[in-house]
Protein backbone atom coordinates (compact mmCIF):
# COMPACT_ATOMS: atom_id res chain seq x y z
CA UNK A 1 0.00 0.00 0.00
CA UNK A 2 2.95 2.46 0.83
CA UNK A 3 3.52 4.57 3.16
CA UNK A 4 0.83 7.26 2.14
CA UNK A 5 -2.21 4.43 2.24
CA UNK A 6 -0.90 3.58 5.91
CA UNK A 7 -0.92 7.36 7.11
CA UNK A 8 -4.25 7.58 5.18
CA UNK A 9 -5.27 4.13 6.65
CA UNK A 10 -3.92 5.76 10.07
CA UNK A 11 -6.14 8.45 10.18
CA UNK A 12 -9.21 6.99 8.60
CA UNK A 13 -9.31 5.01 12.17
CA UNK A 14 -8.67 7.75 14.50
CA UNK A 15 -11.06 9.73 12.70
CA UNK A 16 -13.78 6.89 13.26
CA UNK A 17 -12.90 6.86 16.98
CA UNK A 18 -13.16 10.02 17.53
CA UNK A 19 -9.25 10.38 18.15
CA UNK A 20 -7.24 13.09 16.66
CA UNK A 21 -3.62 11.48 15.10
CA UNK A 22 -0.60 13.92 15.34
CA UNK A 23 2.11 13.21 12.70
CA UNK A 24 5.69 14.53 13.23
CA UNK A 25 7.45 15.07 9.62
CA UNK A 26 10.94 15.75 8.68
CA UNK A 27 11.83 19.46 7.71
CA UNK A 28 12.31 18.54 4.54
CA UNK A 29 8.79 16.31 4.06
CA UNK A 30 7.44 19.14 6.23
CA UNK A 31 8.34 21.38 3.69
CA UNK A 32 7.70 19.62 0.43
CA UNK A 33 3.83 19.11 2.21
CA UNK A 34 3.19 22.49 3.04
CA UNK A 35 4.92 24.42 1.22
CA UNK A 36 6.37 26.32 4.17
CA UNK A 37 10.09 26.52 5.48
CA UNK A 38 10.82 24.20 8.80
CA UNK A 39 11.34 26.91 11.54
CA UNK A 40 14.97 26.30 11.46
CA UNK A 41 15.33 27.51 8.00
CA UNK A 42 12.90 30.07 8.51
CA UNK A 43 14.97 31.28 11.08
CA UNK A 44 17.96 31.43 8.79
CA UNK A 45 15.64 33.03 5.85
CA UNK A 46 14.73 35.76 8.16
CA UNK A 47 18.07 36.72 8.87
CA UNK A 48 19.41 36.56 4.72
CA UNK A 49 17.13 39.48 4.86
CA UNK A 50 18.33 41.15 7.80
CA UNK A 51 21.54 40.97 6.41
CA UNK A 52 21.16 42.05 2.82
CA UNK A 53 18.21 44.90 3.38
CA UNK A 54 18.68 47.06 0.15
CA UNK A 55 18.17 43.69 -2.36
CA UNK A 56 15.71 41.64 -0.40
CA UNK A 57 12.26 42.36 0.26
CA UNK A 58 10.96 39.15 2.00
CA UNK A 59 10.64 35.99 2.01
CA UNK A 60 7.37 33.87 1.47
CA UNK A 61 7.06 30.24 1.50
CA UNK A 62 8.49 29.30 -1.47
CA UNK A 63 10.87 32.34 -2.56
CA UNK A 64 12.87 34.87 -1.68
CA UNK A 65 12.00 38.26 -2.89
CA UNK A 66 13.93 40.82 -4.40
CA UNK A 67 13.16 44.86 -3.62
CA UNK A 68 12.96 44.74 -8.09
CA UNK A 69 9.97 41.92 -7.54
CA UNK A 70 12.35 38.93 -8.59
CA UNK A 71 11.46 36.08 -6.86
CA UNK A 72 14.34 33.18 -6.23
CA UNK A 73 13.28 30.00 -5.54
CA UNK A 74 14.44 28.84 -1.82
CA UNK A 75 14.18 25.28 -3.03
CA UNK A 76 14.68 23.01 -5.77
CA UNK A 77 13.28 19.90 -3.87
CA UNK A 78 16.06 17.78 -4.39
CA UNK A 79 16.82 15.76 -1.39
CA UNK A 80 19.36 13.39 -2.96
CA UNK A 81 22.20 15.90 -3.77
CA UNK A 82 25.65 14.61 -3.13
CA UNK A 83 28.04 17.26 -1.16
CA UNK A 84 29.51 18.18 -5.04
CA UNK A 85 26.43 18.83 -6.30
CA UNK A 86 25.42 20.17 -3.39
CA UNK A 87 28.37 22.27 -3.76
CA UNK A 88 27.93 22.70 -7.77
CA UNK A 89 24.08 23.04 -7.85
CA UNK A 90 22.94 24.73 -4.39
CA UNK A 91 19.70 26.11 -4.03
CA UNK A 92 19.03 28.91 -1.35
CA UNK A 93 18.31 26.40 1.47
CA UNK A 94 21.30 24.41 0.64
CA UNK A 95 23.54 27.62 1.27
CA UNK A 96 22.42 26.85 5.18
CA UNK A 97 22.86 22.90 5.71
CA UNK A 98 24.60 23.38 8.24
CA UNK A 99 25.39 26.03 10.99
CA UNK A 100 28.34 27.97 10.99
CA UNK A 101 30.46 27.93 13.85
CA UNK A 102 30.90 31.62 14.94
CA UNK A 103 32.75 32.45 18.04
CA UNK A 104 34.73 29.40 17.90
CA UNK A 105 38.10 27.90 18.56
CA UNK A 106 39.71 26.59 15.30
CA UNK A 107 39.27 22.82 15.24
CA UNK A 108 38.99 20.46 12.94
CA UNK A 109 35.98 20.06 11.21
CA UNK A 110 33.42 17.04 10.18
CA UNK A 111 33.87 15.22 6.86
CA UNK A 112 32.16 17.66 3.95
CA UNK A 113 31.25 20.47 6.81
CA UNK A 114 31.91 23.50 4.84
CA UNK A 115 29.42 26.17 5.61
CA UNK A 116 29.50 28.97 3.38
CA UNK A 117 30.75 27.08 0.39
CA UNK A 118 27.09 26.74 -0.55
CA UNK A 119 26.43 29.78 -2.59
CA UNK A 120 23.46 30.31 -4.91
CA UNK A 121 25.06 32.28 -7.63
CA UNK A 122 21.58 34.05 -8.71
CA UNK A 123 21.37 35.91 -5.10
CA UNK A 124 25.05 37.01 -5.19
CA UNK A 125 24.80 38.10 -9.17
CA UNK A 126 21.95 40.25 -8.16
CA UNK A 127 23.17 41.83 -5.65
CA UNK A 128 26.99 42.33 -6.86
CA UNK A 129 26.92 42.20 -10.10
CA UNK A 130 28.42 39.60 -13.18
CA UNK A 131 32.09 40.55 -13.35
CA UNK A 132 32.65 39.79 -16.50
CA UNK A 133 30.50 42.26 -17.33
CA UNK A 134 32.40 45.09 -15.76
CA UNK A 135 29.72 45.23 -13.19
CA UNK A 136 31.48 44.49 -10.02
CA UNK A 137 34.73 46.11 -10.61
CA UNK A 138 32.58 49.50 -11.09
CA UNK A 139 31.45 49.31 -7.27
CA UNK A 140 35.10 48.44 -5.37
CA UNK A 141 36.50 51.04 -2.87
CA UNK A 142 40.12 51.16 -2.36
CA UNK A 143 40.32 51.04 1.44
CA UNK A 144 43.35 51.55 4.23
CA UNK A 145 45.08 47.98 5.03
CA UNK A 146 46.26 47.73 8.63
CA UNK A 147 47.34 51.76 7.89
CA UNK A 148 48.90 51.82 11.57
CA UNK A 149 51.58 48.95 10.65
CA UNK A 150 51.56 50.16 6.53
CA UNK A 151 49.47 47.42 5.66
CA UNK A 152 48.99 49.45 1.87
CA UNK A 153 45.60 49.11 0.09
CA UNK A 154 42.97 46.71 -0.72
CA UNK A 155 39.78 47.28 -3.18
CA UNK A 156 36.68 45.72 -2.05
CA UNK A 157 33.40 46.39 -2.68
CA UNK A 158 30.96 48.88 -1.77
CA UNK A 159 27.98 46.73 -1.92
CA UNK A 160 26.30 46.26 1.17
CA UNK A 161 28.73 48.19 2.73
CA UNK A 162 31.50 45.58 2.71
CA UNK A 163 34.25 48.36 2.48
CA UNK A 164 33.02 49.86 5.48
CA UNK A 165 33.12 46.75 7.52
CA UNK A 166 36.69 45.84 6.17
CA UNK A 167 37.67 48.83 6.80
CA UNK A 168 36.16 48.26 10.79
CA UNK A 169 38.15 44.94 10.83
CA UNK A 170 41.50 46.31 9.28
CA UNK A 171 40.84 48.71 12.28
CA UNK A 172 40.26 45.96 14.96
CA UNK A 173 43.31 44.37 13.26
CA UNK A 174 45.91 47.23 13.48
CA UNK A 175 45.07 47.21 17.65
CA UNK A 176 46.69 43.21 17.87
CA UNK A 177 50.11 43.53 18.57
CA UNK A 178 52.61 43.85 16.33
CA UNK A 179 53.51 39.93 16.00
CA UNK A 180 50.48 39.11 14.60
CA UNK A 181 50.89 41.47 11.61
CA UNK A 182 52.63 38.54 9.94
CA UNK A 183 49.77 36.91 9.07
CA UNK A 184 47.86 39.44 7.65
CA UNK A 185 50.03 41.58 5.24
CA UNK A 186 50.82 41.42 2.08
CA UNK A 187 47.23 40.11 1.50
CA UNK A 188 47.43 37.37 -1.38
CA UNK A 189 44.00 39.72 -2.73
CA UNK A 190 40.62 40.61 -2.81
CA UNK A 191 38.70 41.36 -6.16
CA UNK A 192 39.47 38.82 -8.88
CA UNK A 193 36.96 37.98 -11.27
CA UNK A 194 37.58 34.30 -11.42
CA UNK A 195 36.13 30.98 -10.46
CA UNK A 196 36.48 28.52 -7.17
CA UNK A 197 39.90 26.46 -8.10
CA UNK A 198 38.52 22.91 -9.65
CA UNK A 199 35.07 24.18 -9.47
CA UNK A 200 32.87 26.09 -12.36
CA UNK A 201 31.19 27.82 -9.33
CA UNK A 202 31.80 31.80 -9.12
CA UNK A 203 34.23 32.67 -6.48
CA UNK A 204 32.52 35.25 -3.77
CA UNK A 205 36.46 37.30 -5.08
CA UNK A 206 34.82 37.86 -8.23
CA UNK A 207 31.95 39.86 -6.25
CA UNK A 208 35.02 41.87 -5.06
CA UNK A 209 33.84 40.45 -1.58
CA UNK A 210 36.26 38.75 0.10
CA UNK A 211 39.93 38.71 0.84
CA UNK A 212 42.53 36.25 1.53
CA UNK A 213 45.36 36.57 4.15
CA UNK A 214 49.25 36.32 3.79
CA UNK A 215 49.62 33.29 1.59
CA UNK A 216 52.81 32.63 3.79
CA UNK A 217 51.10 31.44 6.49
CA UNK A 218 48.10 29.87 4.78
CA UNK A 219 46.75 25.99 4.61
CA UNK A 220 45.03 24.84 1.83
CA UNK A 221 42.95 21.83 1.09
CA UNK A 222 44.15 21.43 -2.41
CA UNK A 223 47.85 21.40 -1.11
CA UNK A 224 47.55 18.48 0.78
CA UNK A 225 48.78 14.75 -0.16
CA UNK A 226 45.67 13.34 -0.15
CA UNK A 227 43.16 15.92 -1.52
CA UNK A 228 40.47 12.72 -1.51
CA UNK A 229 40.85 13.07 2.43
CA UNK A 230 42.83 16.63 3.24
CA UNK A 231 43.98 16.96 6.75
CA UNK A 232 43.32 19.93 8.38
CA UNK A 233 45.83 22.89 9.09
CA UNK A 234 45.37 26.36 10.58
CA UNK A 235 48.16 28.45 11.53
CA UNK A 236 45.49 31.54 11.43
CA UNK A 237 45.29 32.75 15.64
CA UNK A 238 41.78 32.93 16.59
CA UNK A 239 41.98 36.68 17.62
CA UNK A 240 41.95 37.34 13.59
CA UNK A 241 38.87 35.40 13.08
CA UNK A 242 37.39 36.74 15.96
CA UNK A 243 38.08 40.36 14.51
CA UNK A 244 35.93 39.11 10.96
CA UNK A 245 33.49 37.20 12.46
CA UNK A 246 32.30 40.64 14.20
CA UNK A 247 31.75 42.27 10.75
CA UNK A 248 30.15 39.71 8.98
CA UNK A 249 32.99 37.77 7.44
CA UNK A 250 33.41 33.81 7.32
CA UNK A 251 36.60 31.92 7.62
CA UNK A 252 37.77 28.99 5.22
CA UNK A 253 39.52 27.29 8.24
CA UNK A 254 36.06 26.29 9.19
CA UNK A 255 35.66 24.15 6.10
CA UNK A 256 36.35 20.87 5.79
CA UNK A 257 38.00 21.49 2.80
CA UNK A 258 39.91 24.24 4.67
CA UNK A 259 41.04 27.54 3.08
CA UNK A 260 42.50 29.56 6.20
CA UNK A 261 43.75 32.49 4.48
CA UNK A 262 40.05 33.16 3.66
CA UNK A 263 37.46 35.48 4.59
CA UNK A 264 34.60 36.24 2.60
CA UNK A 265 31.51 38.53 3.72
CA UNK A 266 28.21 36.48 4.54
CA UNK A 267 26.61 38.27 6.95
CA UNK A 268 23.61 35.43 6.94
CA UNK A 269 25.66 32.80 8.49
CA UNK A 270 27.07 34.70 11.35
CA UNK A 271 24.49 35.46 14.74
CA UNK A 272 23.88 38.88 15.48
CA UNK A 273 27.67 40.14 17.51
CA UNK A 274 27.66 42.97 19.94
CA UNK A 275 29.65 45.62 18.47
CA UNK A 276 28.94 44.11 15.11
CA UNK A 277 28.66 46.66 12.14
CA UNK A 278 24.49 47.01 11.10
CA UNK A 279 24.20 46.24 7.44
CA UNK A 280 23.40 49.36 5.17
CA UNK A 281 19.42 50.54 5.84
CA UNK A 282 17.41 49.50 2.85
CA UNK A 283 16.82 52.71 0.15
Amino acid sequence: MGVEGTIARSISAAAACGLTLTLWLSPASAADQYGAAPPKLRLSLDKLVRSYPDWIAAVDDDAVILRNGTRLPISDHRTDKSFDELIEHPDIDDMFYVPYPAATAPTPPGKNIDPGRARYAPLFAAMYGDCRNNDVAAKLKTIEWLPAHHGGKAAITATNGVDQALAAVSRALDRLPSDFMKFLMPTAGTYNCRSVAGSSVRSMHAYGAAVDLNVTYADYWRWSKDANAPIWKNRIPAEIVGAFEQQGFIWGGHWYHFDTMHFEYRPELLPDMPGSASPPSAQ
